[in-house]
């Protein structure tokens, strides 16, 4: 095989292999399947969804806690999606939209974007970094979140129009996690 077009496949190969990364953590999620989510991230990583920041154990026991508690059933679903290859790092954007039919009325309606810095270890494509970005959430989803914690859940990367916005981070650093420990404490 020529070495363009070997290089070309290979290219090619680790975008599938992330793309299949990140639909096999919504997978994992939506079905509440807590070794097919971790699966998705190297064990080091760390997950910054605003209202949460920390490692990927913790962030799979935040999360199947919080939709056990408020969803009968949750999808997450993603689109639009980019990578920006260098050797074994790649930057990462992801469009989602998430519905989350919820116990107490009304409905979770939610759009964003994930924006993840891959590292390809031992042959495998993983998250080492994830900056969950919530653009929109409807107004009265979920009926309990506070509005200190609705302002949390949208400041953990700047959203703009142009390089400035945290998709255009290199390298992608997800906040401390003791950012969000500080503020719990204080609410």
């Amino acid at each position: 095989m020529r070495p363009e077009l070997e290089k070309r496949l290979e290219e090619l190969l680790d975008r599938q292999a992330i793309l299949d990364c990140i639909h096999r953590y919504c997978r994992g999620v939506d079905r509440m399947d807590r070794e097919l989510t971790l699966s998705a991230y190297h064990p080091d990583a760390i997950d910054d969804h605003g209202t949460f920041v920390g490692d990927p154990e913790e962030f799979v026991s935040w999360a199947f806690d919080y939709h056990g508690e408020h969803q009968i059933s949750h999808h997450h679903m993603v689109f639009n999606h980019s990578a920006d290859l260098q050797g074994d790092v790649a930057h990462t954007e992801t469009y989602w939209l998430f519905f989350g039919e919820n116990r107490a009325k009304p409905d979770t309606l939610a759009v964003g974007r994930y924006i993840d810095r891959f590292e390809k270890r031992g042959g495998k494509w993983a998250i080492a970094a994830r900056v969950c970005i919530s653009e929109a959430v409807n107004e009265s989803t979920p009926a309990n979140l506070p509005d200190a914690w609705r302002e949390v859940l949208m400041s953990n990367g700047n959203r703009t129009r142009d390089r400035s916005d945290i998709s255009f981070d290199r390298p992608l650093k997800a906040r401390d996690p003791e950012h969000l420990r500080e503020f719990s404490k204080e609410q």
